[in-house]
């Protein structure tokens, strides 16, 4: 079979595509840093272009962003320090009487039902105080010999705590030429396709950070004010965590709701907790559900649900936790590929009869 030169161009962009994610999957461990960095940059650049055009100096304006960056994120990590350092302590008395008051109120009915179950208190009392009662010395001691031991995912933390940041820097440095050199490599000819495939995803991307930040705002203030109405004593730092946290899809959420969860157990007596949690995070999710996504995020990007749970296993199984960030940001532009090839589709020979 004799191919013609366009099916052989064809067929070798494919070979390059497919090689180049065989390329990028067995090399994820190491790429992370660096799709991190890159991801940021894309997000972070457009401020340094700001600055920059009010003449500071491009290094003094990443340097100011990067930092900004920096801070942030720490002051959201920083976040889970006073719930932990509340809750732990209260963990350690709190689950035997759990323990106890299930076996006094769930045994009795669930027998009704011919189930006998009766959790082990004394077990149960005695696993807690081996794995809480531990003070901050030995932690730290059992963090450092795991990490002479081979503790990789302790080193791979801190390499990219340190990683992270220079591929940030190095990137917005130089953002307008990488940009640049990028488009040269591109053949004339297809130079106008390829800008006009480029701003669409740009937009799209850019509509969806704007609005990701609009509702990640928003519901941090409604978690905060809700678990302040219903009482909890950790409510501004388990509510802006949550709000935050939704960035990441679902993860977010969830996490925010285990936490608030253990809160409302620990500080409450009797269901009253977990009922002000669910009746907080149900609005929530309502909230975010059916009004904030869909104005903000979802009509901008167009993904249908069961496609942002595909692209969210497949990201997250292809590159981990930095997969489960870029995965909406990726699915928008084969989004914009896929109407783009639909289109082509739709007006070429093959579709007609």
């Amino acid at each position: 079979m004799t191919l013609t030169p366009a099916q052989r161009q064809t067929l070798s962009w494919l070979l390059i595509a497919a090689a180049a994610l065989a390329i990028v999957w067995a090399l994820a461990p190491v790429l992370m840093p660096f799709l991190l960095g890159a991801s940021l940059a894309y997000a972070l650049h457009p401020a340094v272009e700001r600055m920059a055009a009010r003449r500071v100096p491009r290094v003094l304006a990443v340097s100011l962003v990067v930092l900004a960056a920096v801070l942030g994120v720490l002051a959201l990590a920083l976040l889970v320090v006073p719930i932990l350092a509340k809750e732990l302590p209260l963990l350690k008395e709190q689950i035997p009487l759990l323990a106890d008051r299930l076996n006094q109120h769930l045994s009795p009915w669930l027998a009704q039902f011919g189930i006998n179950v009766s959790l082990d208190v004394a077990g149960i009392k005695a696993m807690v105080l081996q794995g809480l009662d531990g003070n901050l010395e030995d932690w730290i001691a059992a963090a450092l010999s795991s990490a002479r031991i081979g503790g990789s995912i302790l080193l791979a933390l801190l390499g990219n705590a340190v990683l992270v940041p220079a591929v940030l820097f190095y990137l917005l440095l130089d953002w307008p030429q990488l940009t640049a050199r990028s488009l040269s490599l591109v053949p004339p000819r297809h130079r106008p396709q390829v800008d006009a495939f480029l701003a669409e995803c740009d937009a799209v991307l850019g509509q969806y950070l704007r609005g990701q930040a609009l509702v990640m705002l928003i519901l941090a203030v409604y978690y905060a004010l809700a678990l302040a109405v219903a009482g909890f004593e950790l409510a501004l730092p388990v509510g802006v965590f949550t709000g935050l946290a939704i960035f990441i899809p679902y993860l977010g959420f969830g996490l925010g709701l285990v936490l608030a969860l253990l809160a409302g157990v620990l500080q409450f007596a009797g269901w009253y907790g977990v009922a002000a949690v669910a009746v907080v995070y149900g609005i929530g999710q309502l909230l975010e559900s059916f009004v904030l996504t869909p104005r903000l995020v979802g009509e901008r990007i167009g993904l249908p649900p069961l496609a942002v749970i595909f692209a969210l296993l497949a990201c997250g199984h292809l590159f981990g936790f930095v997969g489960v960030l870029i995965a909406l940001p990726l699915s928008a532009v084969a989004l914009v590929a896929g109407r783009r090839v639909t289109a082509a589709y739709l007006g070429s020979g093959l579709y007609r009869p």
